[in-house]
């Protein structure tokens, strides 16, 4: 998996993972993600450094760098969204 699609897949689950602290699989699945992250990546100290009204930015270091990514806010949060209007996990 390319590190730019690993980030993706661990922010969409992380927001979803915050809004729903009791989802356990949510939390497993971020784990997942944050896994690949560090063992095939290299990624440490990932964090969600910053979000405004169109980009959310990501913050982590790797080889010894601390690098910065950003993603369209909408994409990223639409895995929550689509979670919060479907009733069946609600």
């Amino acid at each position: 998996m390319r590190l730019e699609d690993a980030l993706f897949n661990w922010l969409q689950i992380q927001l979803v993972a915050e809004e729903r602290p009791e989802d356990r699989a949510a939390a497993d699945t971020r784990d997942f993600f944050l896994e690949i992250l560090t063992d095939d990546h290299g990624v440490t100290n990932l964090l969600v450094h910053k979000t405004d009204d169109t980009m959310i930015h990501l913050k982590y270091d790797k080889d010894g760098r601390t690098k910065l990514q950003m993603y369209p806010r909408e994409a990223a949060e639409q895995l929550l969204t689509d979670i919060n209007q479907n009733p069946k996990y609600n």
